[in-house]
């Protein structure tokens, strides 16, 4: 799994012309499902997610997680261009798992992050969206569980 996660401020995504979801101070994370994940790569991103320390602390570090940090919201976005083969100038999306295999780990990966006390928004699996954000900082981590 891949995940670009942006502290913001706040964020939303509109589909057809409506607020599907909106969070204000914590993470928008766009995720991406391999075709080779599993429901182990869904819970290690979700656990490496929510305990990102990248708030500040009293000494301006970047030390705290967003629950430490009062910002326990996520906006989570599927995201299958993430396992984009730019080889060539056209983009192929053949890494990114199909709709049977992805739906159930992006679902697993909300409730894992909900079940940590996290407010959770979301987008529609498959959806046109709009997605706006505030970035804060900006920090933006890209995180890869074949990395982690």
């Amino acid at each position: 799994m891949r995940a670009v996660v942006t502290r913001v401020n706040s964020a939303s995504v509109e589909i057809e012309g409506a607020v599907h979801g909106q969070i204000g101070r914590g993470f928008l994370v766009l995720l991406g499902v391999h075709g080779d994940d599993t429901e182990a790569e869904a819970r290690k991103i979700s656990d490496k997610i929510c305990g990102l320390r990248v708030f500040e602390d009293e000494a301006g570090k970047m030390n705290r997680n967003p629950v430490d940090a009062g910002a326990a919201e996520l906006l989570i976005i599927s995201q299958f261009t993430l396992f984009a083969d730019c080889r060539s100038r056209r983009p192929g999306f053949s890494h990114a798992a199909r709709p049977e295999t992805a739906i159930p780990l992006y679902e697993l990966v909300i409730a894992e992050c909900r079940a940590r006390g996290f407010r959770v928004e979301t987008g529609v699996f498959g959806a046109e969206m709009l997605v706006a954000s505030v970035n804060d900082g900006p920090v933006t981590i890209l995180l890869d569980t074949k990395e982690l």
